[in-house]
């Protein structure tokens, strides 16, 4: 057994540390799963310029994805619709309409611009072998923006989920060069399909958002939804709506969906109702308000972490001046490089040196001639002359040395030396070149990624507020039942559908439940209410009974403050027998006792007011050492009962003592 279980954790572990890092859960340093890391790798190796079928991505893409092709290609068509590095040709969906996408075989595709200037730059990308070891993939790409905020994630793992959501590529850059500059910046959400967003609680994507449609209330008749919430569809919120209607909380006479590369449901309106009356149930009942919860979860350097919106600008700021400095030293070998190349050739051709080798029999000595030729111009050099120069020289063709061009060298010369000069310039100012480099693409992207989604500050809509309370309570007393389609019985009161209802039975036992469409209770329900804590706080209740040991009468005076929903409580202790309720706060009661020998009175007359409200669990007050029969009560006495008996319903003292009873004299 321990074995097993030893052996159970470890791949447990394997298993979860697997799902975490390899498919659910993005990277900090490119944003991208996996999955999708192989998809744009896949694309920059099969870019000619032209379109690629869907089909033969995926196909290609599965050297290096182990999991399938469904997934490749759901995957390739949610970046797809993010618009920003891969360039799509044919029907990718519909993000309004929720419509699929066509077949993998009728659709193309092909990396942008774009994801080339982030992403692509094979001498700066760390390598793997891929599942198999065929094939070469990059296991991070040295991303230059923070593509984890610009196109969001979603990601369910083993004990872990994340959910980031995607932010205008222009906000992102802009905060990202004020990072650079040192100044403060602040980015919120900005979502595909538009609507109005409330980022107040937003805490730099640990907190929620609050989005809503975006509604035209030009015509009082009806309403058209022009942008739909992010993660909604408009066949979603159509449902939603009817929903609603059907359940009597939206007075609604007809929906169309004119919806096509943009949003339009219309929302016509039943006669007397006008549109200014129906936004507040439109947010409060239907998918025209939604609220999202974010987790910013993600991977850095192999562990899950959770970060912060700015904590990943500024990593990313620090990492694109990291980039691009590796970048330009690079580039600035490379000049090194082609430079002392271009001049060793020069002056192999324009000094003859090429002459020495005509005698030479041997290539050791062809070499030391070339060496020897080579040697007088080591000033002008500048670097030591590598048994590699010597054979690059050696290859040059002679067609190529007959056709040489000494002006076009020399120009060629001086691009690379004023090349290299730049380069070493953007070094000793790295920060202010990686300013520019992040206007630069800010600027061709300007014109097409403006903000779609307005961020404004609205109130919440309590949908209890909104609700009307159009449902009538019924009791019928001979069939026991209690609710809103009860068909028979007697109207107790009107509620909505999200109040809850106070019950308190015969038996003594009370409770909470939502509104019930017919529920039992006996046929002698003692009371029920709409459970509001408010409207509650004012009422108190008014039980007396006969106890289940003696047979005494007595009373229990008490408040309900609280209660668990759809929980029995009880009122009195067990074998006890309710004589008589009420929730008037004056009224008077008799008792009739039973009768026995040589005693007298057979009656006691007693007044609520006289006795102390308790807690909901504390004792009766016995109010008399007799056996008693039987109990009536006078709620709401009339003048004429008042007058006759004012002992009775007098002005409840502010401070009243529990009475004792009087004792009873017997006769001698």
């Amino acid at each position: 057994m321990a074995y097993v279980k030893k052996l159970f954790d470890e791949n447990f572990l394997y298993y979860a540390s697997y799902v975490i890092k390899d498919r659910a859960i993005p990277d900090l340093e490119d944003g991208l799963k996996p999955v999708q890391r192989r998809i744009m790798h896949t694309l920059f190796e099969a870019d000619d310029g032209k379109y690629h079928k869907v089909a033969n991505i995926v196909g290609s893409c599965m050297k290096y994805h182990p999991h399938g092709d469904a997934s490749i290609y759901s995957a390739l068509v949610v970046l797809a619709n993010k618009e920003l590095f891969i360039d799509r040709q044919g029907n990718f969906g519909n993000l309004y309409t929720g419509d699929e996408a066509s077949a993998a075989r009728y659709i193309e595709c092909r990396a942008t611009p774009l994801a080339k200037d982030v992403f692509h730059n094979p001498k700066i990308t760390t390598w793997v072998d891929s599942y198999d070891g065929r094939n070469r993939e990059p296991e991070l790409y040295p991303a230059k923006l923070p593509v984890l905020l610009i196109i969001g994630a979603e990601g369910i793992a083993v004990g872990m989920s994340t959910r980031i959501l995607p932010h205008n590529p222009l906000e992102v850059i802009q905060a990202e060069i004020a990072c650079l500059k040192g100044k403060k910046f602040n980015i919120l959400p900005d979502f595909p399909t538009g609507g109005i967003v409330d980022a107040s609680e937003y805490d730099e994507g640990m907190g929620r958002v609050r989005v809503r449609a975006r509604l035209d209330l030009s015509d009082p008749k009806r309403i058209v939804i022009r942008e739909i919430p992010f993660g909604t569809t408009t066949e979603s919120l159509i449902e939603s709506i009817e929903n609603a209607a059907r359940s009597g909380r939206i007075k609604v006479a007809s929906i169309n969906d004119f919806t096509t590369e943009t949003a339009e449901i219309e929302v016509r309106l039943q006669r007397g109702t006008y549109a200014e009356e129906v936004v507040d149930s439109l947010y409060a009942f239907t998918q025209c308000e939604v609220s999202i919860s974010c987790n910013l979860l993600l991977i850095k350097e192999g562990q899950p972490v959770l970060m912060r919106v700015g904590e990943i600008v500024r990593h990313h700021a620090e990492r694109l001046v990291d980039i691009l400095r590796r970048e330009l030293k690079i580039e600035e070998g490379e000049l090194k490089d082609e430079l002392h190349a271009r001049t060793l050739e020069r002056i192999f051709i324009e000094e003859r040196v090429y002459k020495r080798i005509e005698d030479k029999k041997t290539q050791e000595a062809v070499n030391k001639a070339v060496f020897d030729g080579l040697a007088p111009f080591q000033k002008e050099i500048k670097r030591e002359v590598l048994a590699e120069d010597v054979e690059r020289l050696l290859k040059i063709p002679i067609r190529r040395i007959s056709l040489y061009d000494i002006e076009k060298a020399r120009a060629e010369m001086a691009r690379l030396n004023a090349r290299l000069k730049e380069v070493r310039a953007h070094l000793a100012t790295i920060v202010d070149y990686a300013i520019k480099w992040l206007e630069g693409i800010a600027k061709k992207l300007g014109p097409t990624w403006k903000r779609k989604t307005e961020v404004k500050g609205f109130g919440h809509v309590d949908a209890r507020e909104v609700a009307k309370r159009d449902l009538v309570v019924r009791y019928d007393r001979q069939s026991g039942y209690l609710g809103t389609a009860v068909s028979g019985g007697e109207n107790l009161f009107s509620i909505s559908s999200f109040e809850k209802v106070l019950v308190i039975r015969r038996s003594a036992y009370w409770s909470v439940v939502p509104a019930p469409e017919k529920l039992f209770v006996d046929e002698g329900m003692l009371h029920a209410a709409v459970a509001d804590k408010d409207e509650l706080a004012d009422v108190v209740f008014s039980i007396v009974y006969k106890e289940g040991a003696t047979g005494y009468p007595c009373i229990k005076r008490f408040q309900i403050e609280g209660w668990i929903m759809n929980k029995d409580y009880q009122l009195l202790s067990e074998g006890s027998q309710v004589l008589w309720f009420t929730v008037a706060k004056a009224a008077s009661i008799t008792l009739r006792y039973v009768k026995k020998p040589r005693i007298k009175g057979l009656e006691g007359h007693f007044r609520l007011g006289d006795y102390d409200v308790k807690g909901i669990k504390a004792n009766g007050v016995r109010l008399a050492a007799r056996e008693v029969e039987s109990a009536e009560g006078m709620d709401s006495p009339s003048p004429a009962r008042r007058a006759k008996a004012p002992e009775l319903f007098d002005a409840v003292p502010q401070k009243p003592s529990a009475r004792k009873p009087a004792p009873v004299k017997k006769k001698k």
